[in-house]
């Protein structure tokens, strides 16, 4: 079990983090039997609010594992908390930069070492109007193609109701209700001989997000709608000078 393992600041963060969402929340949590005990494992998040990393890394930390974040860059320049994000093991990311290429390097040899690496595959929080998830970034299939280590889906609804990305607001009573639930490890032998291109790394991304979308709308019922894309700054302006 990761506990034994832990080492002083791993533990500082459980008890720093752990007592405060269990103030903060009252939590359903399911399928945690579908996150590997031990080895290399790819798990992939959808992302409604700030207030979710802290959610789900106390639920894949109380089902035995420690996760390994790719998190943007800026968090890690925020003094005390991007020393803190460092000795726990976290994994900075500057996208559209080279150095998005050393954190997918550091990302794999974390994998191949046997940790729990934890990717956003949207890349920061929905802008889709409902928080359904939007089209991904390629990352997570990179990933998997390089280490062919499990993809583990876990999708979440509640953390909004902390803090909703759409209206900047923080909510911290009453306790929000946090639904986790994790799928089984997904089926991606369609590609299991495919070459790293641009439309197989679409593909797989593709997939990924359909399979949380539909995980998704099994927690939060209703109907998803197509996978949103975010307009491009030219499209915005178009609109505005329109």
């Amino acid at each position: 079990m990761v506990r034994r393992r832990l080492g002083f600041w791993r533990r500082f963060a459980v008890m720093t983090v752990k007592p405060a969402i269990q103030v903060l929340t009252r939590r359903t949590w399911r399928g945690m039997e579908h996150i590997p005990a031990e080895g290399g494992v790819i798990i992939v998040v959808n992302h409604i609010s700030h207030a979710d990393p802290l959610t789900v890394a106390h639920y894949i930390y109380d089902a035995g594992r420690w996760p390994s974040f790719l998190a943007k860059s800026s968090l890690f320049e925020v003094p005390v908390l991007g020393y803190l994000l460092k000795a726990v093991h976290q994994i900075p990311v500057r996208r559209g930069t080279t150095d998005a290429v050393k954190a997918l390097e550091a990302a794999r040899e974390g994998v191949r070492a046997g940790e729990a690496v934890v990717i956003y595959p949207e890349g920061t929080t929905s802008r889709e109007p409902d928080l359904w998830p939007m089209r991904g970034k390629t990352g997570a299939a990179r990933l998997w193609l390089d280490t062919r280590a499990p993809v583990i889906p876990i999708v979440m609804w509640g953390p909004e109701r902390i803090y909703d990305p759409r209206t900047k607001k923080l909510k911290l009573f009453p306790r929000a209700m946090i639904t986790i639930q994790t799928g089984e490890p997904m089926d991606l032998s369609a590609w299991a001989d495919a070459q790293p291109t641009a439309q197989t790394l679409g593909e797989i991304t593709e997939h990924i997000m359909l399979h949380l979308r539909d995980m998704l709308a099994e927690i939060r019922g209703g109907t998803p709608p197509p996978l949103w894309t975010p307009k491009r700054p030219t499209e915005r302006s178009e609109e505005q000078a329109a």
